[in-house]
């Protein structure tokens, strides 16, 4: 008994002692997984959306795959109310929607809150769109300052999404008028424009509105195409409302480029343009950039977009590029670059002192090879907007050599264990041979 007992002790021991060891050997092992960072702002407001709907005696035609226009812009506006982000505070204005006379002065009077913006009681939401009859005239610019008013004014971007099918028939105020108004007030209004109609008139005027707000244009054509656009733009509103993109104009020579310092910034930008804007970025720093070009309007297929760093010189440090070959509304790409990798690159600032870092002057160029599709206006540009971040420049090779450390440790600590378990086996199986030749 005693012998037989013996080697249970010992296997415990080895047993116990291999726990040990394995223990020992992964707690030394640093950990793997990427913590949040502390200290990050919360956003001060939450995203708001006023959507403007007209509703004036045009929206009965039945010209959108065989519907009426009212009753496709209803079912699209329940598929968006239905899938709005909690966060986002959600209204609807109408215009046209309540006086069915032949009086322009008071009918062009007719905008009114249907749902006031807020957190939105979908139930009752959908049941005001389903009330919506066509009815009269479209006060687009009167529509407009009731909705900033629906919006109010703070440090957060706000967005109203109009919806309509024709021009505005009770000008003035003139809607581009209006649009360039909110603008120049700095209440960090967007609009942006959907047009149900497809007249070259209603187009200019949607394509004003936008353009003086940097907003966007679509030229709607099916339900589906609605639907999907709507929901985007109230989830461009819920992914960019806590910064407000500062605009900025970029040059076609890095001499005579804007300098940007870390921040958004909104431009515009022609079919197949280069676009130049410069970053001090001092040593020790990690320029962090990217860049998305929207496609307001029908391009042709087989596009891409490029963003390059460049030296003063025009030596390429890094680029970033993204493709596609079918109707998207937003191309985007982005890049990374590090001051360790600026030797013999032309640097500015003093660098008399050991103690002075001088800064490498890097220039950001923002290329497309988007091209209109036939009929579609050229001008203005296209939509950009660039975010530029200047953090403590991480080493990317050691990082690596790290990672692959770690590996190599977990590779040496499970071989170890692999084989002190295989020595522990063997000496079991021996020990039981033995006893099983001995009875």
């Amino acid at each position: 008994m005693t012998t037989g007992r013996r080697p249970k002790t010992r296997l415990g021991s080895l047993l116990g002692a291999l726990a040990i060891t394995g223990a020992s050997l992964l707690i030394g092992l640093p950990a793997h997984a990427d913590e949040p960072s502390a200290g990050a702002a919360a956003p001060k407001e939450a995203p708001r959306v006023d959507l403007v709907l007209d509703v004036s005696g045009s929206m009965n035609e039945r010209d959108i795959q065989g519907k009426s226009r009212i009753s496709v812009a209803q079912q699209s506006l329940n598929d968006v109310i239905d899938a709005l982000p909690t966060e986002t505070e959600f209204g609807i204005r109408t215009l046209g929607a309540n006086y069915p006379g032949n009086d322009k002065t008071q009918g062009c009077q007719d905008t009114k809150q249907l749902y006031p913006v807020g957190k939105t009681n979908k139930v009752e939401a959908k049941t005001a769109i389903a009330t919506l009859r066509p009815t009269g005239w479209t006060p687009i610019g009167l529509a407009l300052r009731g909705a900033a008013q629906d919006l109010g004014k703070g440090e957060t971007t706000r967005r109203v999404v109009l919806i309509t099918d024709g021009e505005d028939t009770c000008t003035p105020p003139d809607p581009c008028d209006v649009a360039r108004e909110l603008a120049s007030q700095g209440i960090h209004l967007v609009v942006d424009t959907l047009g149900l109609a497809h007249d070259d008139k209603t187009r200019q005027q949607l394509l004003c509105i936008a353009n003086a707000t940097g907003g966007t244009y679509t030229d709607v054509r099916t339900q589906e195409q609605l639907t999907d656009k709507v929901k985007q733009l109230v989830d461009r509103s819920n992914d960019t409302y806590a910064v407000t993109p500062v605009k900025t104009s970029g040059a076609d020579k890095c001499e005579s480029a804007p300098v940007l310092a870390p921040g958004v910034y909104s431009d515009r930008e022609k079919f197949s343009e280069h676009r130049v804007y410069k970053v001090p970025v001092k040593s020790g720093q990690e320029l962090r950039a990217s860049v998305s070009v929207g496609l307001d309007r029908a391009v042709a297929r087989d596009y891409g977009v490029l963003l390059q760093a460049t030296s003063a010189t025009g030596q390429e440090l890094v680029r970033g590029t993204d493709a596609g070959s079918s109707r998207t509304d937003v191309i985007s790409t982005g890049l990374r670059w590090s001051t360790s990798d600026s030797k013999g690159y032309i640097t500015t600032g003093p660098a008399s002192s050991s103690s002075a870092k001088p800064e490498t002057t890097v220039c950001l160029v923002v290329s497309n090879s988007l091209a209109p599709q036939a009929g579609v206006q050229a001008d203005p540009g296209l939509p950009l907007e660039l975010t530029v971040d200047l953090a403590t420049a991480s080493s990317a090779p050691e990082g690596a050599a790290m990672g692959l450390g770690r590996g190599w440790i977990l590779l040496l600590t499970l071989t170890l264990a692999g084989l002190l378990f295989g020595l522990v086996f063997g000496w079991i199986a021996r020990w039981r041979i033995s006893v099983w030749r001995e009875n």
